[in-house]
């Protein structure tokens, strides 16, 4: 039995037992079934189907909405917007589908007809966090569903009613039985599960260590494993850039849903001739925000998804400021709670963990540089690479900057935000593969080529 307990008062949202062994082999063979005549179904049939599903999804943004802050406590006021980048993900994808998918044609040779054509994998299972519960997840369940391949969901304990919401979307938009599934599980579960010769694919989001732990389990196995890790993302203000806007964007990337975002802001850079004027913005933006009940239309911090999480974040601020870090924010030391206050953090290095490892909350760390050389080093010297946001008038400027980051997406102006039409991917340990956008579709899909000389 697992109960996912609300982080903002405790409560039972939900509670289930565990798929057993049993259940794992009848999913998987009900997907390997289903899957060989999924396939054979006409891809405007498919994409037909899908549009329905987030359809489904979208119209019921409010109900879920509440669900998403019950379970994982981010504020009901933004809530369903997830639902809404949802669809706004889904409809890019599915519009990519048909170029994605089509045949390649290479230069006509006389007497012969030759294509490549993408074939979907198979079974695809994706295991996906808590954090942005729809949005993590959708990146791959729906593109690997277009692509013709059956998907096998095992979602975060924190957030099982995610799980049940695809599966009443995909029952609603006629998806044939088996397509989709979805299974609680242990560790020792989704273990057995990534390891089966019948399963094609792995979409996994989570920690460096869960990324590890599925590469172990599929080492036996020459199949392809998307992992998307996390990150330590970094910002940079140059000398040139719009102090308060950039003020005002990059605390909203730090701080937004309590800092659990996997490219969250967690570390920035400014000219030293910007430095307090920005550190002034940014906490000015910090104590506006409200931190309570996020049920409530006012609410604009809710907890965090676990007093364990808060706590761990709590640690990390005690440490940096023992280091000799400064706080400019009152430091909430409820320890025990879900609930934490944001922090802007001063006079911190690279000797510190709060620069350099994924701290996962509300808090973030802020250092003076003296140029684009400095910058560049500070922002690469990190294990993670997902994005990295640079803040100029000057876009020649950030090009060359961009060229030289070591990261999977670049921002300038902007942070914290997912393109469907850009490949979101990362470096170093922010994981390896890719999904959105065409060349999304390229990792659930094998090439088959077709050589024919005609008589």
């Amino acid at each position: 039995m697992f109960q996912c307990l609300s982080p903002i008062d405790g409560h039972v949202v939900y509670s289930d037992i565990h798929h057993s062994d049993k259940s794992i082999e009848g999913a998987l063979q009900h997907a390997r079934m289903a899957q060989k005549d999924w396939q054979l179904t006409s891809l405007d049939e498919r994409l037909k189907k899908l549009r329905i599903a987030t359809d489904y999804l979208y119209d019921l943004r409010d109900e879920i909405g509440l669900e998403i802050t019950n379970q994982m406590g981010r504020p009901v006021k933004y809530s369903a917007g997830e639902l809404a980048g949802v669809k706004e993900r889904s409809d890019q994808m599915l519009g990519l589908a048909k170029p994605a998918l089509a045949d390649v044609r290479p230069e006509p040779v006389d007497g012969f007809d030759r294509k490549i054509e993408r074939v979907p994998l198979g079974v695809v299972v994706v295991l996906a966090p808590w954090n942005y519960p729809f949005l993590t997840s959708v990146n791959a369940i729906i593109p690997a569903l277009a692509a013709g391949n059956a998907v096998i969901l095992k979602h975060s304990e924190q957030t099982p009613l995610v799980a049940l919401r695809y599966k009443q979307a995909f029952e609603a938009a006629g998806l044939p039985a088996g397509v989709f599934q979805h299974l609680f599980l242990t560790h020792n579960g989704a273990a057995k599960l990534v390891a089966d010769t019948r399963v094609d694919y792995v979409a996994f989001t989570g920690s460096v260590g869960g990324g590890q732990a599925i590469t172990k389990a599929t080492s036996d196995k020459f199949i392809g494993v998307g992992l998307e890790l996390g990150g330590k993302d970094p910002a940079y203000v140059r000398a040139d850039a719009d102090v308060a806007q950039a003020a005002i964007s990059l605390a909203d990337g730090a701080f937004f849903n309590s800092g659990q975002s996997c490219c969250g802001i967690e570390r920035i850079y400014v000219a030293h001739e910007l430095f307090d004027e920005f550190v002034t913005g940014v906490v000015s933006e910090a104590r506006k925000l409200v931190l309570g009940d996020p049920r409530l239309p006012e609410t604009t911090l809710g907890p965090m998804a676990s007093v364990s999480g808060a706590d761990a974040v709590r640690q990390r601020i005690k440490d940096a400021i023992k280091q000799g870090a400064v706080a400019h924010l009152p430091f909430n030391k409820n320890w025990g709670s879900a609930y934490l206050a944001p922090q802007v953090l001063t006079n911190v290095t690279h000797e510190m963990d709060v620069m350099t490892e994924e701290t996962f909350g509300p808090v973030v760390g802020i250092m003076a540089v003296d140029d684009d050389q400095q910058a560049i080093s500070l922002m690469n010297d990190s294990n993670y690479g997902l994005t990295a946001s640079i803040w100029t008038r000057d876009v020649a400027a950030a090009t060359a900057i961009g060229a030289r980051l070591e990261t999977g997406t670049v921002f300038l102006n902007r942070c914290d935000y997912l393109d469907p039409s850009l490949a979101w991917t990362g470096v170093k340990n922010s994981g390896r593969g890719c999904t959105l956008s065409s060349i999304g579709y390229e990792q659930l899909t094998r090439p088959k080529s077709y050589h024919f000389k005609l008589s």
